[in-house]
Formats: structure tokens, sequence, C-alpha cells
């Protein structure tokens, strides 16, 4: 399982939001190549990079901060937010990313998940957010009536297997994560998926890394990073080490 550091973009800085809500956010770093190169220098071998005013807006509005921190730092970045075209996918991978999550536009257009698939398979992730326990759109500003496991269910048909599954009601407020959900979401995953929302210290890492799930594929962390709960190495032994031992019974 892999660590993967958030950096969240918006007017231009590195910043958190509690719970997805644009109106309680905390700015952690003026320039987010700078953010995300501390996470690198600290051990990070993947990043996470979210175009929060990209995600409002509908289309990426930080492709040149995705250019810097990829053309800078030589590990690979997954990008998303705003990616609702083909085009802004293209665009994105241009700019250097691995790969990208879509989210918004692979639920009502199936013609443009399909689409991205078959060009760019192993370069899609698609984001599923949860909200009060249905799936939220438009960057977390538009609840719909979906459960998280029909949506994925869904996805899956249309020929989707990897994912990235967020609790938006616990993401940036470090009170851990649901062990309970993150298996129900796995039993519904054919695929992969990377969880985010809800770690705040090392014993959520290894509570996941404990669950012992073959397609939990890594964790997305980026509050508890800056907040100095712990740090990236600490956190990449955590899930790079071996499962406690279940008791036999």
């Amino acid at each position: 399982m892999i660590l993967l550091p958030a950096v969240d973009i918006r007017d231009g800085k590195a910043v958190r939001l509690r719970q997805g809500r644009f109106d309680d956010e905390t700015v952690y770093a003026d320039d987010p190549l700078e953010a995300a190169r501390s996470f690198v220098e600290a051990g990070a071998r993947y990043l996470h990079v979210v175009d929060l005013d990209g995600a409002r807006e509908g289309e990426p509005a930080n492709l040149d901060h995705l250019e810097r921190i990829t053309g800078e730092l030589e590990v690979p970045v997954q990008y998303g937010g705003g990616l609702r075209s083909l085009q802004s996918v293209r665009a994105a991978l241009a700019a250097g990313a691995a790969r990208v999550v879509i989210g918004t536009a692979a639920y009502g257009d199936a013609e443009f998940l399909q689409t991205a698939l078959e060009t760019w398979r192993q370069r899609i992730l698609v984001a599923v957010d949860v909200r009060d326990g249905h799936v939220s759109v438009s960057g977390w500003t538009r609840a719909t009536q979906m459960r998280a496991e029909e949506l994925i269910a869904r996805l899956q048909q249309q020929g989707a297997t990897r994912f990235v599954y967020t609790n938006a009601d616990r993401d940036g407020m470090l009170e851990g994560v649901d062990v309970d959900e993150v298996r129900r979401i796995s039993a519904a995953v054919r695929g992969r998926f990377i969880m985010s929302g809800g770690v705040g210290s090392l014993a959520d890492l290894e509570a996941l890394r404990d669950l012992r799930l073959l397609n939990l594929a890594g964790v997305i962390s980026g509050k508890a990073l800056y907040e100095g709960r712990f740090t990236v190495r600490e956190g990449r032994a955590a899930l790079e080490a071996r499962p406690a031992s279940r008791r036999r019974r």
C-alpha cells in the first residue's frame, strides 16, 4: 500500500478544506510547488494533487502548477479537479500527470468515460466522493441520491477498474477512518482503490494496513502530514510493514 501526500490547490496556494467545504480552509503554503517539494524531500514517492478551483469551475485552473511540480520533482503525480472533457484530461497528462482522477463527468457522460478508458486506461482513476452517505459531485457542492456501492457497480459495468474513494465528512477532520466503511467499499470494488478522508494518526494507517485488503492500493493524507501528526517516512513505514498477526481462535 502506498502513501500519497495531498497537495490541494486553491487561488494559487496549497490549502486543506474541512469536510470539503470551500468556506473552511487553511493555507499551508503560498506556493504548491514548495508544499510538494517538502513532501518529496521527506520521502514521498507519489503525490496526489487536487485542483480545487477546477473542481468548482468545471475545467482545470491550475495546470501551470501541475507542470511546475512535475517538471521539478521526479515522482509520479496523480491529478484531479475539473477534468470533465477529453481535452482537459489530455491537457493534464501533457502537463506531466502520471494518472488523472475524473469524477463528475464520468457519472453522467458514458461516452466520455468510455473514450477516456479506451484511450488512457492505465492512467484513469474515477473519484467516488461521499457526503452524508451519498455520492457528492461538482467539487463536493452538489449531493445526489446514489450510494457509493451503487455508483461503483455502475462504473465497473462501464469498464472502470481504479477508484479514489473519499469520505468528505471525515476529510480534514483528523478524527480517524471508518474501517467498516473501507471494508464495505473494498467488497464493492473488483479492481483497485485508494481511500481518502479521516486519517489523523499512524494508528489509522496501521488499522488500514491490518485490514489486509488486497484491492486497497493506497491512502491519501494531507492535513495530518501538514499538522505533523506523523512524517511521510513514518506513514510509509506504517503502510509497508507486515500486517499485525491475527489471533487464532
